[in-house]
């Protein structure tokens, strides 16, 4: 409380909206309206509804830094998740996968939000829709937001991604997209120890370029990549290497569309051309979390329309997010895998189930008076009730976008989960 408050006059009497309180209220995100969420909540916590109005609640809410929900989620899910060497962390061959990204957010249309994040205005009607760029680091094999960062609308995703850098590990293998291929973000990478994965648009590099045309899957070439006469002193200024060598290798997608694929794994033996496309496809990890912050979580349906509401609401959604990861794995081990008793799919976690019901305990778990282990494992129990089918291999193919079907989607057939 000392260090996420708005100063040191705020949160010295105990009242209805404490910080704890206040903390746990925008951890359970609702839909509903402020009074009713209110008396609902107070009524769970205290055992009858207080009187407390929403007028309160905000200007309670304006006291509270951010920075609390990026403190929880470092010290109570990630540190303890990578820090306890009992805990069984899924590695791809002895390393963490990780994975960089950035989506846009629609925000808020207050012109205090437009002012600090900026976003799109309409040539003709003059309407601004708020805007803002959320760039995350992503384990891809174990489901956690390492590190969230919100930029405004024009920042580039490379320079919201140097922030995640410090959250790096001698021997991580980062995972990119076209976007982020370039010689300073590669080097930039080497030098904290990490290995990278990054996929090659045309015209991105000679080596690229060589196995395009080549046009042969599994091909691989180890060149030594000089520093762009653009980026050399950047480089130099940085401390980071002038000179990389990397392998690229070429990889055909399950569409017969070919790839090729920059990587600083030098050893064939040990990583052949064929793991590059596991490793690489193990990246849309990151964009069904982006999904699931936006549809399972409504991250873009914001509780309130100030700019340090909009910074709550976006990492406490990223708390909620691991927190789900961490709970759900445990009990995921308990679920019959394929061919256990016959079965012809194995079962996974239903998220729908999961996160409905972490928020209608995350009270009980951060507020209330039983142990914390004994309200994690009724969590686990609700989990494992309704499993869903795993069926590997499912690849639907893609309706073209309509706004008619989306609307149709947004307004009738979408089901509320959080």
């Amino acid at each position: 409380m000392l260090r996420h408050r708005l100063n040191n006059k705020v949160f010295t009497r105990r009242r209805h909206l404490s910080f704890d309180v206040v903390v746990a209220l925008i951890l359970q995100k609702t839909l509903k309206s402020i009074q009713l969420h209110l008396r609902e909540f107070f009524a769970i916590l205290g055992g009858g509804a207080h009187t407390v109005t929403a007028g309160a609640w905000t200007q309670a809410r304006a006291k509270l830094r951010h920075t609390a929900f990026i403190e929880l989620n470092k010290v109570a899910v990630i540190g303890t998740f990578y820090g306890n060497e009992d805990q069984p962390v899924e590695l791809w061959h002895g390393h963490r996968l990780l994975a960089i990204d950035s989506s846009t957010l629609r925000l808020p249309n207050t012109a205090a939000v437009f002012e600090h994040f900026g976003g799109q205005v309409a040539a003709k009607s003059g309407v601004r829709v708020p805007h803002a760029r959320l760039s995350v680091l992503h384990d891809c094999l174990n489901r956690i937001g390492i590190d969230a960062v919100l930029g405004g609308f024009r920042q580039g995703e490379l320079s919201l991604a140097l922030s995640h850098l410090e959250q790096l590990r001698p021997g991580d293998v980062v995972l990119a997209d076209r976007g982020y291929a370039g010689y300073l973000f590669l080097a930039r990478l080497s030098a904290r120890g990490a290995h990278f994965i990054v996929r090659c648009p045309l015209s991105s590099f000679a080596g690229a370029d060589t196995l395009y045309k080549r046009a042969r899957d599994g091909a691989s070439l180890v060149v030594n990549l000089p520093a762009t006469p653009a980026c050399r002193a950047q480089a130099r200024a940085e401390g980071a290497p002038l000179e990389l060598k990397v392998r690229f290798v070429s990889v055909r997608l399950p569409t017969g569309q070919l790839e090729v694929l920059v990587s600083s794994l030098l050893d064939e033996e040990a990583f052949p051309a064929r793991m590059f496309l596991e490793a690489y496809g193990r990246r849309w990890s990151i964009e069904t979390y982006y999904h699931q912050l936006k549809s399972t979580l409504e991250l873009e349906n914001f509780s309130g329309q100030s700019v340090e509401a909009v910074l709550q609401d976006i990492h406490a959604a990223v708390f909620l997010s691991n927190l789900e990861s961490v709970v759900s794995r445990e009990a995921s081990r308990g679920l019959p895998k394929a061919g256990e008793g016959g079965r012809l799919h194995g079962m996974k976690i239903n998220k729908a189930v999961s996160f409905h019901a972490l928020k209608s305990r995350v009270i009980d778990l951060l507020l209330g008076a039983d142990p914390p282990q004994m309200v994690i494992n009724e969590l686990r129990a609700l989990f494992l009730a309704n499993p869903i089918s795993l069926r590997p291999h499912r690849n639907p193919p893609r309706i073209p976008p309509s706004p008619l079907r989306s609307l149709n989607f947004q307004k009738r057939v979408r089901k509320i989960v959080f």
